[in-house]
Order: structure tokens, then sequence, then C-alpha cells
């Protein structure tokens, strides 16, 4: 019977929208599964065949949960702010809008083409007023927060005003930008104003002057993620360190709680470890030096205060605030240029750049409080402000770093931890050795020293012990248009909260989407958008009069905000009361499989997890983690097609024969292929670009074959397969068990569109066990029990599979029972039913269609999965193959209830035995049970 997959595909797709078969209740005795996909941003280019690899994967797992009895959420949303949109309407004028709107029309057609079982009804959109109401109502909870490290979470920041208005700051233990010291009189004699300003450097989103990566071109501050070799990923516009006035949210605060709930995570170690590293806790001490002639101290933080009398120099983040204070006239223009030329490089840069060792002085010396000799303090681009104090004492015996720049500037390296190591040719960095040249803690080993030396600290009041965390608070700002409107706006220069009534702040209309000639953010250019704080409304911006219609925030929020509590409103994606019911996100609780890339651990899973923390302390959920298991996909690789052209000519040689002549290798377009073949379309390729349409070929065999490469699929490399065609030619069923079949989910594997045809022959073999030629034919008689072994022996191998994600095998499991059936004209309904729930997860139009061919009125999606009964596996008789002095001779089949010694008995009297025994008693005789018999004679 023909299997016609576009009619059957355009079938299924539509009774499944028209029946709100995916559509998830919250009301049902089930027990629930949450299946989620990372957040896609919807770009113009719409999907490739790479896209949908982890959305297939984490469908399967969801239809697979749904057969086994459970309540699933598996739903799809859009991130759908983001500076593509806003750079397109730059170049256009377009409204970023009316370009996210047909992205989203275009993604959403394609999704539905490959026939994911997503609750359309819970569709989100982070650029729906709508929904970024509730990400500025969670922006407005975190600024009245504050962090209360004795309960060790957040609290509203009520409770830190009443402690001011009791005790002021004494017994206060809060995270905070600056160690402020005042009694509750002093705090009650405050001015409001001054008031605010106290609790700014305790709020957990707060304004402060910040180092951004600042990009003129873009008009926009970018996250180090968004940036890449000192310029900006979108467009490679050259990216600069600058100080501004930025929102910013004390994650901070959460480091050790980030730290500690990765050991609850059921996620990849290589995750985990970029984690961590990021967190980046270190123990050692704060400790404090004197800068000579000068009233300023150096504040450093030390891993290793052990080395304390090593230090010989310090060295400085070039943009401490310290370093105008105290560099000298004559090295003044050395310092400044030095700065100018660090601002061009992102912290990830400076971070990464290990080898390369530059800076200046200052002029000035610190004094090292234990041995008392003088230290040059330098500047280097290799000390980074938001790390520690943005100081360092610098121990060149016992640090690579410090041993490299002293070499470069020829400073004293003088050894205190005992090695026979030269280490005015090397750094002997071991912890496990003891110290040396250094009075008092001669002859100690490390953890001894450490304990010591910060009890001398201690007692010359200099320092502390303590621990540090590498992770800054995140920048919450972006100088763009198109994002959430931050829901705060300015009296008397102090920022304040929007009331929850006032939410939406939408996003205001402009007349264009660049920075106001003034400086400003977008959003400057917008008419009606000022404060009125006597009517609470947004009013035209003429009014603004400082008395009580004030200036609103320009900035809007990063591109985190949206995708950091998302996963939070799919469980309640409609409620105007709540961002979720408390109840809903107590029954949905954590994502249980998460699937995504591993280039978001140190941005949105960071940030989900923070926001995630911040909410349960406040009490609006439960969970401490959103996110259980999370596996990342691997990538799906394009296979690339080149030409030659002969240099200086408009001449392209064929692959084979381009040996012979000097050429260029240049990318072509692989829909300029024949077929699935790799000889090129030479008509077409003339066709393709203007500069091609006098092209002259050499060809080979009268063919013009390309080069074919593995390279990652983008647009660039003209090596994109839309899946659109590619679910025309072999269906979507055809496309998920492709993209399963290519290989382990987590790793990358390169597209072969010629791979398809196996797949897709596969689905025709399946499909046609149910028919007799062009009829569909199914007995009702009692499959045999090698039926029976075939279709357990799959249930086993699918069970298994899906549980480990070994989706690959799965399909290769598939494909062999399938022939095996086949061979066996198995056409039982007890057999072939329960084969259609199996493979419905991967292929579920075909297995829809079978389905309802074999008489079921209700879809195949909640049919229970089949049940493993091992009694079918069990072997009734085993072939033993028999081996004379290791040489097989001939099979015996026997009884598998039989024991070794009776197989040997057996063997041994089998007349087939006699010509090699010529009544001889056998040496050896060795029976490996349900396997093998080998006799030594």
């Amino acid at each position: 019977m023909f299997y016609d997959h576009q009619q059957i595909e355009k079938k299924w797709q539509k009774y499944w929208e028209e029946n709100q078969t995916y559509k998830t209740s919250n009301n049902t005795d089930k027990p629930k599964f949450y299946v989620l996909d990372m957040f896609p941003y919807p770009s113009g280019a719409g999907l490739h065949v790479g896209h949908p690899l982890g959305y297939i994967a984490s469908d399967i797992y969801a239809r697979y949960k749904r057969h086994q009895g459970f309540n699933v959420l598996h739903p799809v949303g859009y991130d759908s702010f983001g500076l593509p949109a806003e750079q397109y309407a730059i170049q256009t004028g377009q409204h970023p809008a009316i370009t996210t709107e047909e992205n989203i029309n275009r993604y959403e057609e394609q999704l539905k083409k490959i026939g994911f079982s997503f609750d359309w009804s819970r569709e989100v959109r982070t650029s729906d007023a709508s929904y970024y109401k509730w990400t500025q109502w969670i922006f407005i909870e975190l600024y009245h927060s504050w962090y209360n490290k004795n309960t060790d979470k957040a609290e509203p920041i009520q409770t830190l005003i009443q402690h001011f208005e009791e005790k002021g700051t004494e017994g206060l233990n809060a995270n905070q930008n600056d160690e402020l010291n005042f009694t509750a009189e002093e705090w009650k004699d405050s001015s409001d104003l001054d008031k605010e300003d106290i609790l700014l450097n305790y709020r957990l989103a707060y304004r402060a002057e910040t180092t951004v990566n600042w990009c003129p071109a873009l008009g926009t501050v970018l996250a180090n993620d968004e940036v890449k070799d000192g310029k900006s990923e979108r467009g490679g516009f050259p990216v600069f360190q600058k100080k501004m006035m930025q929102w910013s949210m004390r994650i901070s605060a959460y480091s050790e709680r980030l730290l500690q709930g990765l050991n609850t995570l059921d996620w990849p170690q290589p995750l985990k470890d970029a984690q961590e590293y990021w967190i980046g806790k270190s123990q050692g001490a704060q400790v404090k030096f004197q800068i000579e002639g000068h009233d300023e101290i150096v504040e450093v933080f030390t891993t290793r205060p052990d080395t304390i009398f090593g230090a010989t120099f310090m060295v400085l983040a070039p943009e401490n605030p310290l370093v105008e204070a105290i560099t000298t006239e004559a090295q003044k223009v050395e310092v400044d240029t030095y700065i100018e030329e660090t601002s061009k490089k992102t912290e990830r840069d400076r971070m990464a750049d290990v080898k390369n060792v530059s800076g200046a002085f200052t002029g000035s010396y610190a004094v090292n409080p234990f041995s008392g000799e003088k230290m040059p303090i330098y500047i280097s681009d290799y000390v980074l402000m938001g790390y520690g104090t943005g100081a360092v004492m610098a121990v060149p015996a016992h640090d690579e770093r410090d041993h490299r720049f002293a070499k470069k500037f020829n400073l004293t390296i003088k050894k205190v931890v005992d090695t026979d190591e030269d280490v005015q040719e090397k750094s002997f960095d071991s912890k496990d050795s003891v110290c040396v040249n250094s009075d008092f803690l001669n002859g100690l080993n490390y953890n001894d020293a450490k304990s010591k030396i910060i009890t001398e600290i201690e007692n010359k009041g200099i320092g502390h012990g303590t621990t540090n965390y590498r992770q800054r608070d995140a920048i919450f700002s972006r100088q763009r248009y198109w994002g959430e409107p931050v829901p705060i706006y300015y009296r008397e220069g102090m920022p304040y909260t929007l009331p929850v009534s006032a939410l939406p702040l939408e996003l205001p209309e402009v007349e264009k989407y660049l920075p106001t000639e003034d400086g400003d953010p977008p959003l400057g250019n917008a008419k009606e958008f000022a404060w009125d704080e006597a009517n609470q409304k947004v009013v035209s911006t003429d009014l603004i009069d400082d008395k009580t219609i004030f200036p609103l925030e320009l900035s809007t929020m990063p591109g985190w905000a949206g995708s950091s509590w998302y996963f939070l409103r799919y469980m309640d994606p409609n409620d105007q009361e709540v961002f979720v019911k408390k109840e809903l996100a107590d029954y949905w609780g954590q994502v249980d499989l998460y699937i995504g890339g591993s280039e978001h651990a140190t941005g949105h899973l960071l940030y989900s997890r923070f926001w995630n923390m911040f909410l349960k302390d406040r009490g609006y959920i439960n969970q401490d983690e959103p996110f259980q298991k999370l596996i990342n996909q691997g990538m799906i690789l394009g296979m690339s097609a080149f030409v030659y052209r002969i240099d200086g000519t408009n001449q392209y040689v064929s692959k084979s024969l381009a040996g012979n002549y000097q050429t260029q290798k240049i990318h072509v377009d692989v829909s300029l292929l024949k077929g699935t073949s790799d000889e090129l379309d030479t008509e077409a390729f003339k066709a393709w670009r203007p500069d091609y349409t006098d092209a002259e070929f050499i060809l080979e065999d009268g063919k013009y074959i390309t080069d074919r490469e593995v390279e990652k699929m983008s647009k660039s490399k003209y090596n994109v397969v839309n899946p659109d065609d590619i679910c025309e030619e072999y269906g979507a069923d055809g496309l998920r068990l492709y993209e399963m079949f290519l290989g382990p989910l987590e790793q990358s594997k390169p597209w072969n569109t010629q791979g398809l045809s196996g797949v897709y022959g596969f689905l025709k073999k399946f499909w046609n066990l149910y028919f007799n030629g062009d009829t569909f034919e199914v007995s009702d008689e009692e499959p045999t029990k090698a039926e029976y072994k075939v279709l357990h022996t799959l249930i086993k191998k699918v069970v298994y599979d899906i549980e480990n994600f070994s989706f690959n095998t799965s399909v290769s499991s598939f494909m062999i029972a399938v022939n095996e059936l086949q061979k066996i004209k198995c056409n039982k309904r007890n057999i072939l039913e329960p084969l259609a729930v199996i493979i419905s997860p991967y292929a579920p139009h075909i297995c829809e269609e079978l389905w309802s061919l074999l008489g079921h009125k209700e879809s195949v999606e909640f049919e229970k999965f089949p049940v493993l009964n091992e009694e079918y596996l069990v072997e009734d008789e085993i072939e033993y193959p028999v081996s004379v002095n290791g040489k097989m001779k001939f099979k015996i089949s026997l009884s598998a209830q039989l024991s070794a010694k009776e197989v040997e008995d057996l063997v041994i009297s089998d007349e087939r035995m006699q010509p090699f025994l010529e009544g001889k008693t056998p040496k050896k005789i060795i029976v490996v049970h349900h396997r093998i018999v080998n006799i030594v004679i």
C-alpha cells in the first residue's frame, strides 16, 4: 500500500489542533511530569534542521510519559525581545514588534509541521505586555527586598528599615555594596532622600556606577557572553570598558546557595563545573596596606595570606578609583595611556589572556605590614575590579602570573615557601611545603601558617579572614529600545518604583530606535513617557516639572530578564492576578526534564536559578531549584559544499582536477547541488549571483563535482538545510526518526540528506506490515511465541533507551523488529497494536493513522505503553555450536532447561560426535552454559 506521508501528516496535525489533543489540564489525579525546551529566540531565518534536535528528543520523552499515565506539561513560547529585531528596526524603520510577529509566525508554522506535542494554549512571548507585566513585578519585588545573611534569605525591605529604626546598623549582617555604620538616632534624623540612598546600598535590585561593556555602534551595554575578542557578537562592532550608572541584580548574595544547589541537580558535569568556576569561591584574608605619603590604603583579598612575607609589589586594576589618587605626575601619561588601552578589552578577554604581560607603574609605594619593605604599585589588566577588591599583593616566587610580571618589570622575587627550585627562574606554586624567610611562620605548613597569619592580621587590626566569590552582581540595564521597560521613575534624582497597579509599564512608540542626540537611550525619543505621581499614569514628557510629573527610567531590561522565570508562567499563563498561583506552582514544581544548549551555562541557567531562589525566599513558590534534570543536546553540523575558482579568472575547476591549478576555495549553496549528490547544477550556479553569470567550468567526466566539508550549520556557510523541504520529501516522521538516528543526543554529528532514504524505507516497511497489497489486513489470531519474543525484546530495549535518552539505538531496534516481523509475515493485532504505540513517540503521524485504521476512535497518545513480559524472552531451546579442538563441527539444539552436565552428556552421545571420538575419552569438555560446547581430544 502506498505510504502517503503528506496526506497523513496534514490530516493528523489538523486533528491535534482541532481536538487540542495536547492541552494540559491542571485538575487531575495523575502524577505530573514537566518537560521543557530552552526558550527559542525567533530569528528571521527560521529553523534549519539543526534546531529541532533537542525539541524532537524532549517531544519523544513527553509522549512516552503520557503513555505511562503522567499528566505532562510540555509548553512552548518565545524569548521575543532581542537585539536582532532592534537592529533590523534601525536599518529599515520597521517596528521590532512587527518583525518579531512575522518571525514567530514562521517558527510556529515550521514547528507545527514537525508534529510536536506542545500545549499551544500556554504559549508565552516575553515581548507581550501581559507577560512582561510580571517581569516588571518581579523587578519591583527584588527592589523592595534585601539579603539577610543571618536567616540566609531575601526578606522584605521593611524588615531592614525596622532594624535601622531599632538598632541602626548594629548587629546587621547583610549583603551590601559598602559597609555603613550609623545609629538608630542617626537613621531617624536622616532625610527621606538620604534614607532612600542608604537603602539602595542593600536592595537586591539597585543602581550604582559599574564598569560595563559599552558598544557605541549598537548604543548599548552588552553582557560578557555577547562580546567576542573585543567586538560585539552581533555585527562585530568594537566594545569598550566604560563606567556608567547602571541597574544591577545582587546575584552575589546567592553565590553560596547557587554553589551548594548544584549538588542536588542531575546536570552534565561540565555544565556544573562551568557554574562553579564562574561563581569562583575562594577562602583567604582581606588585608589593608598603607601607601607611603598618602592617607589612602590598598585593601586586597588573598587566598594565600601565608605568603605575605614574599609580597614584593602590588598590582591594581586599571579602573580602580585609587589609581587616579596615587599616580604621580611623572607617571600620569603612561598610566592614562594604559587605562585607555585596557578599556578596549572585555573582562572575559582579560581573564582569558594569561600569556601576555603588560602594566604601568603608578610611581607610588605600599608598605608590607609584616616585612616593612616598600612595594611598588603597578596597574595591569590581569587584575579585575569586580573580583575581590580590584587589587592584589603580588608574590612572584609563588604565583606564575606575578612571576611573569616581576621578570618583565625587573621586580624583587623572594622565596617564602621552601623548595629546591630556583624561584628566580620559575614560580613554585605548591601548598605542600613549609614557610621560609617568613619570621614567625617559618617551618609551618600551609594550613597552620594560614591560620596563624590570619590571627596576626586580625590582631594588628589590618584585616580579617574571609570567603570571596568571583561572581559579580549582574548588570540589569541595556541602553536599547526592544526590551522590557524598567518600572522606575526619578524624584530628586532618586529612583522609586511604580505602583503595581500601574503595570504593565508599556513600551512607548518612538520615531527612531537610536540613542538621542544627548546620548540618552532610545526611550529618550518617546513623547509619552513620564510619570504623573498624583494621577498615577504615564503622560507626555513635555509635562515633566519634577514636582508631580517625573522622568521614567530610559534603559530597558536585558535579554535574560524574561527567560529567568518563563518556566513558572507556563504553569498559569493567562492569570491576570498573579504571576503563578501558589497551588499550581506547588503541583508542577520543578521542570523534570530541561533540554537545551550548553552555551547558557553561565547566563540563563544561573539567572533562572537566582530568580527561582529569590521567589522561594519571598514565599511565592516552594522549590529551591527550577530544573532538576538537564541535558545539553549536541549540534547537527552542516555538510558544506565548495567550488574551486582558478585565481584571477571566472573559471571553476572540478574537485579532483583542482590540484593542477592555483585556486580559491569558495562556499556554494548546498541547494545548488543535484539531488543528494555532490554534483553542481552549473546553470543554477550561474543564476545564483550576478558575479557567477559568466562562469566557465572545467569538468570531470562531464560533471562538476564539488568538495564537501563538515562545518557548523549557518547561513554564512550556505549549508543550511530547511526542515520544510525534508518534511515535504520524507515526512515529519522521517525527519524526527533521522535526527534521532544520527547518533547520541549529546554529541555533535554531521547532517547528510542521503541518509534519510534508509529511515524513509523503514517507515514504508512499517506501514506495509498492516497491509496485504492495498488492503488493510490485521488478524485477530493469537501470535506465536516467536512473534511475542520480537515484540517484548523491542519493549525492553525501547523502555531502557528512552529512560536513558539513547534515542538513536531505539530507532535501530525499530528497524530490526520490523524486519523480523516482515520475515515471519506477522500481521497479528496483538503484535501490531502495541507496536504502533511503541513507535508513536518517535513517529506520531504514521502511528496515529495506523491506530485509527485498527479501529480506535481516540488518539494513540494516551494509550498505555506496552508492559514487558520477560517470560517471552526466555529461550525454550538453545542452539549450541560444538567445537572439537577449537574448530566448529556441528550445531545441536537442546532444551534451555538442561544443566551444563546434561548438555555435556547429550553432546558426547550425539552420533555426529562419534567419528571425532573414535572410542576415546575426551581430555577436556568445556560447556559455556546457553552458549557453546568445546571438546578437546
